[in-house]
């Protein structure tokens, strides 16, 4: 103390990791998109339950982590479920390092980088042979459906179906042949190319939706992303191509 390197363990001696997930619900999460808030919230609040929750943030060891691992799979989580459980975690315990003053703590959920549960591996579904051409065909008999334009438009611009439900008149430069994403995944903007085939599939939609004055509200594609499954699968059924999803069709990028 006398020479100034002293720092105070006591705020994380008497700072449970219930209490420390709530502040963050209440400072960190609403800083978030909509759509992360609900589920951090939902993800918080079921770990805040669990005996680990009762435990000080500093008495909470790398072992315990791993502790904590095992019992979500005891539960029947899936690997991706926990990765998610530890993020959490993982920035709790950093933000109550940095924000919150607690210098003295280290991060537990770092400690244990080897044990987390290894995702299974990603799909591989691809259209083969005549897939294509009989997913096309069933589309365009869909009555009153955009489905067939948006097949050609997710294999031209492998965007993922929510970036695709969002897309907006005024994202599209058509000079530059590009779109902009405002909001991904990652939450990071990035910008499209759009191929010939692309700018086609847009110059071919009906007037009300290829046009943004006709456009109320501005959108490219009058469908939410869970229509858009729906209709997919709908047009499969009607091909008899069985096993591809929606997403699959990203993997279909002209190379």
């Amino acid at each position: 103390m006398d020479s100034g390197v002293f720092v105070s363990r006591a705020e994380a001696e008497s700072t449970n990791l219930a209490e420390a997930l709530g502040r963050y619900l209440r400072e960190i999460t609403p800083t978030k998109k909509p759509s992360t808030q609900s589920r951090e919230a939902i993800r918080a609040r079921v770990i805040a339950e669990i005996p680990l929750a009762r435990r000080t943030l500093a008495s909470i060891k790398g072992s315990d982590i791993a502790t904590f691992i095992r019992g979500r799979q005891a539960e029947g989580l899936g690997a991706n479920a926990i990765r998610l459980d530890l993020a959490l975690l993982s920035h709790v315990f950093t933000v109550a390092g940095s924000a919150w003053g607690m210098e003295s703590l280290g991060n537990p959920v770092k400690r244990i980088r080897g044990q987390r549960p290894k995702l299974p591996g990603g799909r591989t579904r691809r259209l083969v042979d005549d897939e294509h051409r009989r997913l096309v065909e069933a589309a365009s008999k869909d009555q009153g459906g955009m489905i067939g334009p948006l097949i050609t438009w997710a294999i031209e611009t492998a965007m993922r179906r929510g970036e695709i439900a969002a897309m907006r008149w005024d994202h599209l430069d058509r000079k530059a042949r590009v779109l902009l994403i405002p909001e991904t995944k990652t939450g990071a903007p990035r910008r499209v190319p759009l191929s010939t085939a692309a700018l086609g599939v847009l110059d071919g939609l009906p007037r009300r939706m290829g046009n943004a004055a006709h456009n109320v509200d501005g959108r490219v594609w009058a469908m939410r992303p869970d229509s858009i499954s729906q209709a997919f699968e709908r047009v499969c059924k009607a091909a008899g191509v069985e096993g591809p999803t929606f997403h699959d069709l990203r993997h279909e990028q002209a190379l």
